[in-house]
Formats: C-alpha cells, sequence, structure tokens
C-alpha cells in the first residue's frame, strides 16, 4: 500500500486521531516525518476522504463517508464469498451522489496519464484525413457494438458482428434478437457522431430516448421503468419508485452538467446509471452510449471497452452496487481509453 492507503486504513480501524496518534501508528515503520504527513493528510482533506474537528489539541483527523467510494479492495478475495455472505449495501443509497459532488474521482497521477493519452489522441486525429477518421471511427463502432452487447449475454464473435453491421448478413444459429441488439448499438452510435452535441448537456428525456434506439424491437419496454427489477448475482435491490427512479436521474443529469473534467464525466455515467438501474432491461448498454457520447461531445477518444473481460466488468459493476466502490471500475475505465487512444485513429 502506498502511504495514502496505509493513512486511510490507520484511521479506519482507529476512529477520530491526532496527528501525533498517526505518526506514532503508521510514521515509525514507513519513517514518515511530521511534514510528510501533514502535507499527506492535507492532500486528502481536499480529495475529501479525510475530515478535521477540533481545535489546538483538540484538532482530530477523520474518515469522511465518502472515503467507501475508494477503499481498497481486493476483488478477487471479495468475491470469493456466495452472494449471501457478503456484507453490502443493498439498497439505494441516497447520500452517494452527495458524496460524489465535491471530490474528485482521479488521483493527479491518474489524471496526468489520461491528459497525456488525450493529447496523443489529439495529435493522432489532427492530420488525419476525413475520410480515415470516419473508417477508424466506424472501427470502433463495430468492436463497441460487440463488446457490449457481448457483456450482456450477446453470442455474436466479433467477426459475425462486423459481417453483420456492414454487409447485414447474419449469423446462423443466432437469435434474431441479437441481430436486433447489434444494430441498434450501431444506429445510436451513429446518431450520436452526427449529432455529437446532443448529450453535451444530459437530460433523462435525452437518455430515455438514446435508451428508447437500443432497446428498438426487442419487446423492452421504453422510458422510466414503473416496477421492481432484481440483478443477477447480487442482493442489492434498485429503487422500485417511479419517481424516486425519475429524481435519481434528475439527480445525476446535475451531477453531469455540472462537472467540468470530462474523464470524470464519462466514469460517472457508467457507473450511475448502471447502478440507478432506471429502465426495466439495457441499463449497462444505456451508460456505455451517453458515457462514449460524454467523450464524443468533447472531442475526447471514445471507448470500445473490446479487451475487457466480461466477468472483470460485471465484478466491477457489483462492486460498485454493493459496496458504492469505484476503484475496479475507474482501473477498467483507464485501461481501456489507454486501448482505445492506442489502438484507434
Amino acid at each position: 500500500m502506498d502511504r495514502k492507503e496505509v493513512i486511510l486504513s490507520y484511521l479506519k480501524n482507529n476512529g477520530k486521531s491526532s496527528l501525533s496518534n498517526i505518526l506514532s501508528g503508521i510514521g515509525i515503520g514507513l519513517g514518515i516525518s511530521p511534514a510528510t504527513l501533514k502535507r499527506d493528510l492535507s492532500n486528502l482533506i481536499k480529495e475529501k476522504q479525510v475530515g478535521t474537528e477540533g481545535q489546538g489539541k483538540a484538532f482530530r483527523y477523520f474518515l469522511l463517508p465518502s472515503y467507501e467510494i475508494f477503499l481498497p479492495i481486493d476483488i478477487n478475495e471479495y468475491f470469493r464469498k456466495e452472494i449471501d455472505e457478503r456484507i453490502i449495501k443493498n439498497s439505494y443509497n441516497f447520500e452517494l451522489i452527495d458524496w460524489l459532488e465535491n471530490i474528485s474521482l482521479f488521483t493527479n497521477e491518474e489524471l496526468e496519464k489520461l491528459n497525456i493519452l488525450q493529447e496523443k489522441f489529439k495529435d493522432n486525429i489532427s492530420g488525419l484525413a476525413e475520410e480515415l477518421y470516419k473508417k477508424d471511427m466506424e472501427r470502433l463502432a463495430i468492436d463497441l457494438s460487440w463488446k457490449s452487447s457481448q457483456i450482456e449475454g450477446n453470442t455474436y464473435s466479433l467477426l459475425e458482428t462486423e459481417q453483420l453491421l456492414k454487409e447485414k448478413k447474419t449469423a446462423a444459429g443466432k437469435s434474431k434478437d441479437e441481430a436486433v441488439m447489434l444494430l441498434n448499438h450501431k444506429e445510436v452510435l451513429d446518431f450520436i457522431v452526427e449529432n455529437s452535441d446532443y448529450l453535451k448537456e444530459l437530460t433523462v428525456a435525452r437518455i430515455e430516448s438514446i435508451h428508447g434506439i437500443l432497446v428498438k424491437e426487442l419487446n423492452v419496454d421504453r422510458n422510466i421503468r414503473r416496477r421492481r427489477v432484481g440483478i443477477t448475482g447480487t442482493n442489492y435491490m434498485p429503487l422500485d419508485n417511479e419517481f424516486q427512479i425519475r429524481e435519481a436521474l434528475e439527480d445525476v443529469c446535475r451531477l453531469i452538467n455540472s462537472r467540468d473534467n470530462i474523464f470524470e464525466k464519462a466514469l460517472l455515467l457508467l457507473v450511475l446509471i448502471s447502478y440507478i438501474q432506471p429502465f426495466n432491461d439495457g441499463n449497462k448498454r444505456t451508460a456505455r452510449i451517453v458515457s462514449n457520447a460524454q467523450l464524443i461531445a468533447n472531442d475526447y477518444c471514445p471507448i470500445s471497452f473490446r479487451t475487457v473481460d466480461s466477468v472483470d466488468y460485471k465484478k466491477a459493476m457489483l462492486m460498485f452496487y454493493e459496496q458504492n466502490n469505484i476503484t475496479s471500475f475507474k482501473k477498467i475505465f483507464i485501461e481501456q481509453f489507454e486501448f482505445a487512444v492506442s489502438n484507434y485513429f
């Protein structure tokens, strides 16, 4: 663990603590000076993971609730426990949006890496002919349509997906719904590329319209759901009241529209739309499309998720459902953004 993780772990185990308590508890083993520890604590305060109270000798540091969002968790160890053995947040956390309002999702090092990658993307496309740009965008759209559908159980291979989307050639032995799911992905991606500003300012109605295209001809209800849904693999139960669901989605729109950092917008949309589960089906697909729409609208490199393992994606998503912990999903996001910049355009 790095120093910050050690400090957070100490506060988690020991509660409200003075600087001298923390220093004696962890400083000797790590060789941390009082000045270094104070600087690390100041950074954790800025990151909204640590709070303070009191004055003088009564001054204490303590963990803020938002710390849970970044708590280091061994995801493989976590999922060794069966579904009913895991201690989880089994209902929607109404405080979560408030926690997310004023915290930075990425460390300075992570942001530096993402910004360098974005600059590389801008350099790559600066001298790219329009025809070549469209060709690579089509390749990315095929990859995203395939992987996004595969995560949801679609059995088309990448090659079969390419033949379907380019030549309208359906694969033998596959269901009609699988083909429709893929064709809908391509249709909505084409719409977003052609109307890049459509989701720049986010609204519930526009999220609903994207979902409507994704589930077209799939016997799935459109618009905000009016009944309870369950999620395979977890005991987390999303909101089941139509008005609360709409309000939660409106809160997400306000959060995204108030945010300046594009990477944070994209990551938040990926996890929060999935977490709220506003629709009867197609929630994660909608989240991936709306997240990419934010990237495209702001001239950032879109993400295909082509190399992510479907099981790893689902585990990271379940971790957010059950613990409101974003660490594993953030790692996937950074890795997939790096892959996209390195392999397209």
